[in-house]
């Protein structure tokens, strides 16, 4: 059985329940929807959001018992926004891949594309409705707002000159960190945790989601493309991630190039140089330090929790997320 499965097993049956409601909740009339629809279906990756809301559910629910319904409807309401937010962040940044499969502006077109993200997101508020709990269309939005923030803030840190690590902790904890903070808090008050409970798998959630990104920016140092995301590619974008900052502020060549990558004029050749800079001031080996921090910290919440086969996936999961290698 491979990582996934392990991580996915006391959950196995709910996923299955969840993948039939997505599936149904994807489907239209309209011919060119449903192209885009088919596409993203297909492209489903690993469901690490929704797997996360299921087991903290779980964790909350007798094992002989279904989760309540409430719990679906939320996990999709989640993965939705989730979906709709990657479909408009790849028209923002006129990405043609996602992952190394085809983006759905590049498939239909940037019009359809911010269509079909709005489609999304009103299946996404229609599932947190279902609910019948005013606090889940609420929280849902929250996540909303805290996604576009976060997405805002990385626009306007293009143009900043400082190589500071707050603004850069600021952004992913908005962008990433919040969404699974949120499926971890929403699994857990559906399946009738309190309060104290709820909000300790929130903080949970918002760790490990740290510990995504930062695994996730790594990639971008990967010349391997293993991972279907190019070396470089979010310095193409304009991007700044901790190893590279890291980096700038002890090496002034470093500065400057990374300066360059915000001010978009950066050559292939440039950021090949200060890949290569980064490695050697030392930023992968820091940005692996402070994942694992986080990681440490995460897995501290879970001591909290009688052994059980659902804390024993949760672990799992935040090892997976920590040391993946796609």
């Amino acid at each position: 059985m491979d990582a996934l499965k392990k991580i996915q097993e006391p959950v196995r049956h709910d996923l299955e329940r969840f993948n039939e409601m997505f599936k149904a909740t994807l489907t239209t009339s309209n011919p060119l929807l449903n192209i885009a629809l088919e596409h993203i279906v297909r492209r489903q990756g690993k469901q690490m959001r929704p797997v996360l809301a299921l087991l903290s559910a779980r964790l909350f629910t007798d094992a002989e018992k279904a989760l309540p319904e409430s719990v679906l409807h939320a996990a999709i309401a989640l993965e939705l926004l989730h979906t709709a937010s990657i479909v408009h962040d790849d028209v923002v940044d006129e990405s043609d891949m996602r992952r190394g499969q085809q983006s759905v502006n590049s498939l239909l077109s940037s019009k359809s594309a911010v269509l079909v993200g709005d489609f999304l997101l009103s299946k996404s508020i229609e599932h947190a409705s279902v609910v019948g709990d005013i606090i889940i269309p609420q929280r849902v939005a929250e996540l909303g707002k805290m996604l576009v923030d976060g997405e805002l803030l990385q626009l306007v840190n293009v143009d900043s000159e400082s190589m500071e690590e707050s603004a850069y902790y600021d952004v992913i904890r908005k962008k990433t960190a919040s969404l699974f903070a949120t499926c971890a808090q929403l699994g857990a008050t559906l399946a009738g945790a309190d309060d104290g409970s709820a909000e300790l798998m929130k903080r949970f959630g918002m760790l490990l989601g740290i510990c995504f990104q930062l695994r996730d920016d790594l990639f971008d140092y990967d010349k391997t493309n293993n991972a279907g995301k190019p070396a470089g590619n979010d310095m193409k974008e304009g991007k700044l991630t901790l190893p590279v900052l890291f980096a700038a502020r002890r090496n002034r060549e470093v500065r400057e190039l990374a300066l360059k990558v915000r001010r978009g004029n950066v050559t292939e050749e440039e950021i090949a140089v200060l890949v290569h800079l980064t490695y050697d001031e030392g930023g992968i080996i820091y940005t692996e330090k402070a994942m694992q921090e986080f990681s440490g910290m995460a897995r501290g919440l879970l001591d909290d929790f009688d052994h059980s086969p659902v804390v024993d996936s949760l672990i799992a999961y935040l090892d997976f997320v920590s040391q993946r290698a796609i």
